[in-house]
């Protein structure tokens, strides 16, 4: 199984760079056979690495610890689908799921692109399978997942899966990111294109939406599981620490963000065409970056794998794509300049050039934040460590400003706009915004950023509903349609535009979950059998602990009954399992959730 899966990646190379040449050369001799042989050898790499990750998943669930990468993340007491999600729990596996992922995006644009952009395509394919190229040259010589143990070092059981990891998120959490991170490389694989090929036109945009909406859609899918799965299974109450893991999978989700607003602009007005490209590459370099701070050894974080010889290779391809990128917007510079002009500072498209610098400023805040520590550590030979606190004060504002960004933009007229009509649009929306946060005041809120978070959601909730109000109304008595009618034609004709407005809807309530971290109340306690503690309007009183074991683990549950006032609102048990092959503890917490709040239990420790 080993030696077919290995040879499968050394064909894979060969027909990798075979796609490369014949794509090319097929282009620039205008030999259409040429062109989509190079277009079926991208089907053949797909083919070959389906191959490879179903062995790789095959030795996992029958647990083969001939292979070391096996041996080294698994174990016989896990249940099977642990075991499966074990294959990128470590470097190996998951720079093949990366890969073998790329190559289903190849495959995919390859084949739904038959047929059309013909300047285009064989460009799309060479950018692709140049990237294919770099990652199978890992798993090849540096991480390979087919490494065979010695016949008498094969042991009988493995090392097992890191506890924190055994987890229901581990089967869904790690895909979705790399669903993220791997599909930017199609959009940025047409910039590419287009840039080499002097078509930079919005055709290339057209071509590319969906290919980036997928993807975005994905990472922030990722990074919510990211935070729920570390909420239940870290035992810290929080969700989000600006960890440098987490960080990597936010910066190209804000840079994809921006280029996804910039491309409407550059489709409605033919301007920023420069800004587009740059965003696609942005988002595209960062998503290479985060799987470099993962990979690399240089952070400390729950989320990265070990010291590794791969971080230099990682920061020479950085460099090999941004010099090559470089140098194609250098070459097209004239080209890039945009045949249009902003009309107006009081336009959509000028909100929006700003709301993409807003976004821009809390990547580059992120980014720095992320690096420093690194950079103060190669610079002066001290490590600085820059917390939660100084990443919260910086962003805090920037995400506000954002914030109110996403209820200005849309209601906004394009290229320019009278003050009649910002009276018109802004009346209903800012008061309500407003008198809904001096309302929060009256109520007792005081948090002075709570409250313009909640104001500004507001603020945004009511433009939003506005906007669907006046669409309605308007098919309404142009049409005669009932209400219901004509907001769901109203919805089906403009897709993009309302579909825009339940993704701003999406991230108010982001907002305002976040927000409420600002009412958190926290405490700790030792407790004897039948003694109480109180938390906020709860009593919870200790009834006792119990214990066990499974072939896998040793658990400790705690038995707490929780009081509101007198009457006993119900039962939680957090509990401390001690995980047998890796000799490693983890915390469940106990969690009683409702609309307005949750009570958040985690056991830190029991003693005899």
């Amino acid at each position: 199984m080993s030696e077919l899966g290995f040879s499968a990646l050394v064909i894979c190379f060969v027909l990798a760079g075979y796609s490369v040449f014949a794509s090319v050369l097929g282009h620039r001799l205008d030999n259409g056979a040429l062109v989509e042989s190079g277009r079926r050898s991208a089907y053949a790499v797909t083919g070959l690495l389906t191959l490879s990750i179903l062995l790789l998943f095959y030795a996992f669930v029958m647990h083969d610890f001939s292979l070391k990468f096996v041996a080294d993340h698994s174990n016989k007491a896990l249940s099977w689908n642990y075991a499966a999600a074990a294959l990128w729990s470590g470097q190996q596996g998951s720079l093949l799921l990366w890969v073998w992922i790329l190559s289903l995006y190849t495959a995919a644009v390859v084949y739904w692109n038959r047929g059309r952009y013909p300047e285009l395509m064989p460009y799309v394919t060479a950018v692709l399978a140049v990237i294919i190229i770099f990652f199978v040259l890992l798993l090849l010589f540096v991480a390979n997942p087919f490494e065979k143990l010695l016949s008498f070092n094969v042991p009988r059981d493995g090392r097992g899966l890191n506890p924190l990891l055994q987890h229901p998120a581990m089967m869904i959490h790690p895909p979705c990111l790399y669903l993220g991170f791997v599909g930017v490389a199609v959009p940025f694989a047409f910039s590419m294109a287009a840039l080499l090929t002097r078509r930079l036109d919005d055709s290339w945009i057209r071509a590319t939406r969906r290919w980036m909406l997928f993807p975005w859609m994905f990472l922030g899918l990722g990074i919510l599981l990211g935070g729920r799965w570390a909420y239940v299974e870290l035992g810290w109450g929080g969700y989000w620490a600006w960890d440098p893991v987490e960080n990597a999978s936010l910066m190209p989700w804000l840079a994809g963000t921006a280029y996804l607003h910039s491309v409407m602009i550059q489709e409605k007005r033919d301007i920023m065409r420069f800004w587009s490209h740059f965003l696609v590459t942005l988002t595209f370099l960062l998503a290479i970056l985060g799987t470099f701070i993962t990979r690399s050894g240089l952070v400390s974080s729950v989320h990265s794998f070990a010291q590794s010889p791969i971080g230099p290779f990682f920061l020479g391809f950085i460099i090999f794509t941004t010099l090559a990128a470089v140098i194609a917007f250098w070459v097209r510079r004239r080209e890039l300049q945009s045949k249009s002009s902003f009309d107006s500072y009081l336009s959509r498209e000028s909100s929006f050039l700003l709301n993409n610098l807003v976004l821009l400023g809390a990547c580059f805040a992120v980014l720095w934040g992320t690096l420093f520590p690194m950079l103060s550590e190669a610079v002066r030979g001290v490590r600085v460590a820059v917390g939660p606190p100084w990443f919260n004060q910086v962003n805090v504002p920037i995400a506000l400003l954002l914030l109110a960004l996403t209820g200005i933009g849309p209601l906004v007229a394009w290229r320019r706009a009278s003050p009649r009509n910002l009276r018109r649009m802004f009346a209903i929306p800012v008061f309500i915004g407003v008198a809904g946060a001096l309302l929060l005041r009256v109520l007792g809120i005081t948090h002075f950023y709570a409250l313009i978070s909640f104001g500004l959601s507001m603020f945004v909730l009511a433009g939003i509903v506005q906007e669907f109000w006046r669409g309605t109304r308007a098919r309404r008595r142009q049409f005669g349609e009932s209400t219901l009618t004509a907001l769901s034609r109203l919805f089906r004709k403009n897709r993009r535009r309302y579909g825009g407005y339940v993704v701003h809807v999406g991230m108010v309530a982001i907002f305002v979950g976040i927000t409420g971290t600002a009412f958190n109340s926290e405490r700790e306690a030792t407790l004897n059998q039948g003694e109480t503690v109180e938390v906020g309007k709860y009593t919870l009183r200790y009834q006792g602990v119990e214990s066990g074991r499974d072939a896998n683990h040793e658990w400790a549950k705690a038995r707490f009954e929780i009081f509101e006032g007198t009457r006993l609102a119900g039962v939680m048990v957090p509990a401390k399992n001690f995980y047998l092959a890796s000799q490693q503890p983890t915390t469940e917490v106990a969690i009683r959730s409702s609309l307005r709040e949750d009570l958040y239990l985690a056991l830190a420790a029991v003693s005899a």
